[in-house]
C-alpha cells in the first residue's frame, strides 16, 4: 500500500530554525539525531499510516480562550481533513492529512512556546 506524499509548510521549516537556534547551543549533537530521526523515521512512517498520531481537537477544552481558537481553527479544515500531533522524544509535531498528503504544519521542542496556528494554514 503506497503512503500519503509529506508536504512542509513554510512555518514548518521556521520552526525547524527555531529547533536548531534553541537546541544547538547546548548540544548540536542532539539536534543532528533529531533531524535524523524525524525525516528517516517519523515523516515516512506518518506518510505511511497517517492516523498514528493523536487526535487535535478530540482534547477536552477547559478555558473559554482556548474553546474560541479550537473554534476558529475549525473553520479552516475542509471536509474529511483530520489535524493531529504526533510526539517524539521532546518534540510535538502537528500535521493536517488532506486527501493525498500530510501537510506538516508545525514541530516544537516541549520547552518551546505553543504553536502559532495563524501562520502556516495553506490554501489549495
Amino acid at each position: 500500500m503506497a503512503g500519503k506524499r509529506p508536504r512542509f509548510t513554510e512555518n514548518f521549516s521556521a520552526n525547524l530554525t527555531a529547533i536548531e537556534e534553541f537546541v544547538a547551543p547546548h548540544s548540536r549533537t542532539a539536534f543532528h539525531r533529531f533531524l535524523d530521526r524525524l525525516f528517516e523515521d517519523v515523516i515516512p512512517t506518518l506518510c505511511r499510516f497517517p492516523q498514528s498520531g493523536r487526535a487535535f481537537l478530540t482534547r477536552a477544552v477547559k478555558s473559554p480562550k482556548a474553546n474560541a481558537r479550537t473554534k476558529d481553527l475549525r473553520k479552516f479544515l475542509k471536509q474529511g481533513d483530520d489535524l493531529r500531533e504526533f510526539i517524539m522524544d521532546d518534540y510535538l509535531a502537528l500535521y493536517l492529512i488532506r486527501q493525498r498528503h500530510v501537510i506538516f504544519l508545525a514541530v516544537k521542542h516541549h520547552r518551546q512556546l505553543s504553536f502559532d496556528l495563524k501562520r502556516f494554514w495553506i490554501d489549495e
